[in-house]
């Protein structure tokens, strides 16, 4: 899977992504139903949402006679680390920790959370799941 620099997906298209990163390879029918629940949107707008990111280079086409197959070609990682840094560059004019402070005073971060994200500090890490 390419790391993209920049990806920047609306809600439905990261909802279709969801179910190429959980399925890998399939076909447009496969995620049609796996959508259809929730979103009960025709065949037609999902191909179309398919044809459109394989333009973009965020999935990867492949045909086997009539049918096509996706499959993502930019890790869900790498996607939400470009829109969360939109995000940081839109909202809080580049400051991280303005974000982090954001969170913590809307209460989207509790006590709990807060133990979480020290010891990911502490580790060096953060880049897991």
């Amino acid at each position: 899977m390419k790391r993209s620099n920049h990806v920047s997906l609306s809600e439905l298209q990261i909802a279709l992504m969801r179910v190429l990163w959980d399925r890998g390879e399939t076909s447009t029918a496969d995620v049609v139903a796996a959508l259809a629940e929730e979103r009960g949107l025709a065949h037609t707008t999902i191909a179309t949402l398919l044809t459109r990111l394989e333009k973009r280079d965020v999935v990867i086409q492949r045909r086997d006679g009539r049918q096509l197959f996706y499959r993502a070609a930019v890790a869900e990682a790498d996607v939400r680390r470009s829109m969360v840094a939109d995000l940081i560059g839109s909202l809080f004019a580049g400051d991280a920790n303005e974000l982090l402070a954001h969170l913590v005073e809307e209460a989207e971060i509790g006590p709990g959370d807060l133990a979480r994200i020290r010891q990911r500090l502490q580790s060096g890490g953060g880049n897991e799941k």
